[in-house]
């Protein structure tokens, strides 16, 4: 019987719950730390005399941290363990945002933007996976998206906050990357995590997978008494040769390469399409003539949907097959957006920014549960790392695309833009992703020695 058949057949107890709340801790300063700099960018405009160009700078910089950050997350992740590796991208974000509060010039808060944004991207793929690893097949799609939807509140409560704090002094929006960095109390959840009990399993140490096995079963088996057969599951075998490969070795495999190069699509999509919106919904409104107050304002309304967008991914992820929902999500973004940039009301700009964000978290939900399942639990790291991570790297170029388009066209080119990357994401995962919902996913089981 596999760590995974085991952990699958679990009725959700408070072991699953206060892991939810952990990861939901993690997530939300996440959440509120992705955005500092597009909230407190409207200011530096006149403190420091900071252009549009520079703002392309700083926010492509710091998706190239993220594409790092994702490609070290996957090999920290394999190589100590996804408990250690959480906990150690959760600090790294929050040190160098609280370093980000004393930035002088917009060079130096660029490098302190590259270093944070590494720590978040490495932070989002191993918490995908320790949700993915810990949870039973069945509902992690749904606690996948509580955890969203918990840590999305993150982005309105950095937005609000902004808006009131930022206009207060010329100093005042140092305070925004302070409430960055109170991710370090996550440090208080350390003693109630479990190591994930596949990758010990994974990693041959059979007798540490079985102790947290026990630990976890003994205290739901408490909770909800006796517990139920587990179901079958395929293995995958790994052979001692492919267990000792280099990544790049692994990744060539055509059971990895596809899935990841389809993770890439709809990463690179969901960034572009994302961040050229919330990034710079707030300074492309100021340049639109909107006060700095009011178009930090303005957006933060409309993140308010983020959370409902997580439960409305909640309502249908584990009832709907996966990849039909991001198609359809994926296609009402664009539409949204779309709407978003053909209007000056403040009232509509209000609402169809409010759609976008609710549909969007909805996406992110979804794919963050979807893009681990492609894989086995060998593969898994390798995978999700990588296709987040080239997701996350193609924004290096997305901010430099989106100001050339506002010099060059402007303002409504920019919105066109965006949308196009939501329609063309959604129909690449509509005519190529697999199905995971009946599908079992696949564990990875070490061959013995000699086969």
């Amino acid at each position: 019987m596999t760590a995974q058949q085991r952990l699958d057949r679990l009725p959700i107890g408070r072991f699953h719950i206060t892991t939810l709340i952990a990861v939901s801790f993690a997530y939300f300063f996440e959440f509120a730390d992705i955005n500092t700099f597009a909230v407190t960018a409207p200011r530096l405009l006149k403190l420091w005399g900071v252009t549009v160009d520079q703002v392309a700078y700083v926010t492509s910089t710091s998706f190239v941290g993220m594409f790092l950050g994702s490609i070290g997350a996957g090999a920290l992740a394999d190589r100590v363990g996804r408990k250690p590796a959480l906990t150690a991208t959760v600090v790294f974000f929050g040190v160098f945002s609280l370093v980000s509060v004393f930035s002088w010039d917009v060079v130096s808060l660029g490098v302190f933007r590259f270093l944070t944004s590494a720590g978040l991207s490495a932070m989002t793929v191993v918490a995908v996976i320790y949700v993915s690893e810990l949870f039973p097949a069945a509902r992690r799609g749904k606690y996948q998206a509580y955890a969203i939807a918990i840590g999305i509140c993150g982005t309105p409560a950095t937005s609000l906050i902004a808006s009131f704090v930022v206009p207060l002094s010329d100093w005042s929006w140092r305070l925004v990357y302070l409430w960055g960095a109170l991710g370090l109390f996550f440090l208080f959840f350390l003693g109630r995590l479990k190591e994930s009990p596949r990758w010990l399993e994974s990693r041959g140490d059979h007798a540490r997978a079985e102790a947290v096995l026990r630990q976890i079963e003994d205290s739901v088996a408490a909770e909800k008494g006796p517990l139920p057969e587990p179901a079958p599951a395929p293995a995958v075998t790994v052979t001692p040769d492919e267990a000792a490969a280099p990544w790049w070795r692994v990744l060539l495999r055509r059971r990895v390469l596809l899935p990841t190069l389809l993770l890439c699509v709809l990463w690179v999509t969901q960034t572009i399409g994302f961040f050229g919106y919330s990034s710079w919904a707030p300074t492309l409104l100021a340049k639109q003539g909107f006060s700095v107050e009011n178009s930090i304002f303005y957006v933060a309304l409309t993140t308010i949907g983020a959370p409902l967008g997580c439960l409305l991914a909640a309502a249908v992820t584990d009832r709907f097959e996966r990849k039909w929902c991001l198609a359809v999500f994926g296609t009402v973004i664009g539409l949204c957006g779309l709407l978003y940039g053909l209007t000056f009301d403040p009232v509509l700009i209000v609402v169809f920014g409010f759609l976008v964000n609710l549909v969007e978290r909805g996406y992110t939900a979804l794919a963050y549960a979807y893009s681990p399942e492609l894989f086995d639990t060998r593969t898994r790291s390798l995978g999700t790392g990588i296709s987040y991570g080239v997701g996350r790297l193609s924004n290096a170029a997305g901010p430099l695309i989106i100001a050339a388009l506002y010099n060059g066209s402007g303002y409504q080119s920019v919105f066109v833009f965006i949308a196009a990357m939501w329609i063309v994401g959604a129909i690449v995962v509509a005519l190529f992703g697999p199905r995971t919902k009946q599908r079992a996913p696949a564990v990875a089981m070490a061959a013995p020695v000699g086969t």
